[in-house]
């Protein structure tokens, strides 16, 4: 056993005890932090715009500080970027992370000296619980690689900016950074697809132990060294025994992913954004990720039926109930306010508060006020492969037919590449319909009511998401799918 599996065991259990003090007490604790952030930015000027210094409560809270998404909370963000201190934050922000938004472009998100801290600690506490609970470290001792973003970054009005995959890169601590892979060079590279030979090239003979990514993209890199060594996962890395993954549901992966590594592997579930680490896998037992309550972010959360209405419900964590969508919303100690996510969330344990992320609150289908989310499609899809084993689904997406050929009825098309595909089509398509209309009463009312037909598969052609990903600048790293929309803009290019 290797130092650093010997040494992850007790600092484990530290940093195990020390979050289960938080968890007992998580309603103080998000209420406490409330207060703080408000106290730190009351001089900042949006502090001074939201009459920060008469919010005493969480109600005069919300009396004050207005739900904004990242196109409401621009000018503020503006300023920041110009390089003006004290604006949303106190300062300035250590970084921008740089992504890219549909409808705002290119989005800049600060991050703050106090706030990115906890973007480390969120991986390594997820890496730690997992020590924790099962007694596995040796794969500390081993090869490690993280499937990212380009690490390099430039500089906006003096501050460095990048991808958030790149920011964390640098901050790698030390006793990891001898054994992860691929090398700073390599990870440099932007076109995805040469970076990946590269990676190939760097890590198909080492003894690799745990993977890291965005999961299609992990297929991907499985895909390319099943072509040149003509073996599965587990006889090219005999030691792979770990796979760490974040940003989509796993579910509709799984198969095929496991199928290429030739064994079951433990995994663990992150949910890293760019505005916050915001929970991880905390137990290989239960379902859900535990949402980190002690991490400088104030969440609140709106019932999603409820999120386009007047006057929205804006809850606190005391206040959130199980089995409920929630759209969330951030308040962090990078300056963040009322900020909309974008994401929706659904409890599955209020103790310890343990999360599944069900979709997007802008990614849905209602062309007839059926609003299909993606929790429905995703657990539709994994229905109908549990029940058509032979079916390896590579990507789908899902969009609606309103106006079909021929007077037809309009109906959802479902964009499927499949790198096998079931013996039944029609067969495999029922079952995702019977499922869908069981997990949406709505969905089903429309075709008993002979608004909607069901479903139809769109059976794409090898690659198709790979050629529309690339010819949108957006193949790999941190990039994915919409798995869902409420018009045709992807479908129609795929």
């Amino acid at each position: 056993m290797g130092f650093r599996s010997l040494l992850a065991k007790p600092f484990a259990a530290y940093v195990i005890n020390a979050r289960r003090k938080w968890e007992k007490n998580a309603v103080e604790t998000q209420l406490l932090l409330m207060k703080s952030l408000v106290s730190e930015a009351a001089h900042t000027l949006f502090g001074k715009d939201h009459h920060f210094d008469e919010i005493i409560d969480y109600q005069s809270f919300k009396n004050n500080v207005p739900v904004k998404d990242y196109e409401s909370l621009k000018p503020y963000i503006e300023m920041v970027v110009a390089g003006e201190p004290d604006i949303l934050w106190k300062g300035k922000p250590l970084y921008f992370a740089k992504t890219s938004g549909t409808t705002s472009g290119v989005k800049y998100i600060p991050i703050s000296k106090e706030s990115i801290g906890f973007h480390i600690n969120g991986a390594r506490d997820a890496l730690l619980s997992y020590v924790h609970e099962t007694g596995n470290s040796q794969f500390l001792d081993k090869k490690l690689i993280f499937l990212s973003g380009s690490p390099e970054m430039d500089k906006k009005n003096g501050i460095f900016t990048g991808r958030l995959s790149g920011i964390v890169n640098h901050h790698v601590p030390g006793y990891l950074r001898s054994n992860q892979m691929p090398s700073y060079e390599t990870n440099c590279m932007e076109d995805w697809e040469s970076k990946l030979d590269k990676i190939i090239d760097e890590t198909i003979n080492e003894d690799m132990s745990l993977i890291s990514g965005i999961p299609p993209w992990v297929q991907m890199y499985f895909d390319r060294i099943q072509n040149r060594t003509d073996k599965k996962i587990k006889d090219v890395f005999k030691n792979f025994s770990l796979f760490v993954y974040g940003g989509v549901n796993f579910s509709p992966y799984r198969a095929k992913l496991i199928e290429s590594i030739g064994k079951q592997i433990d995994s663990i579930e992150t949910y890293p954004a760019s505005e916050g680490f915001i929970a991880y896998q905390d137990t290989q037992t239960e379902e859900g990720m535990l949402m980190l309550l002690n991490s400088g972010v104030f969440y609140e959360f709106i019932p999603a039926d409820e999120y386009f209405s007047e006057n929205p419900r804006r809850l606190h964590i005391g206040e959130v109930e199980l089995g409920v969508n929630y759209a969330v919303i951030m308040n962090t100690n990078a300056g963040l306010w009322g900020y909309s996510l974008g994401d929706t969330v659904k409890f599955v344990s209020l103790s310890p508060y343990r999360i599944i992320v069900s979709g997007r609150i802008k990614h849905f289908i209602s062309a007839f006020g059926e609003h299909v989310i993606g929790e429905e499609v995703e657990k539709a899809m994994q229905y109908a492969t549990k029940r058509h084993p032979e079916a390896e689904v590579v990507e789908f997406t899902v969009a609606p037919q309103v106006t079909p050929e021929d007077g037809e009825l309009p109906y959802h098309e479902w964009l499927i590449e499949f790198s096998q595909q079931p013996t039944n089509l029609a067969s495999f398509a029922h079952d995702l319909n019977t499922k869908l209309a069981e997990l949406n009463v709505y969905y089903d009312d429309l075709m008993t009511g002979n608004i909607l037909q069901p479903l139809k598969i769109n059976s794409l052609k090898k690659n198709a998401f790979i050629d529309y990903m690339k010819s949108q600048g957006k193949l790999g790293g941190q990039n994915k799918v919409p798995r869902l929309s409420n018009d045709r803009a992807i479908a129609d290019k795929l």
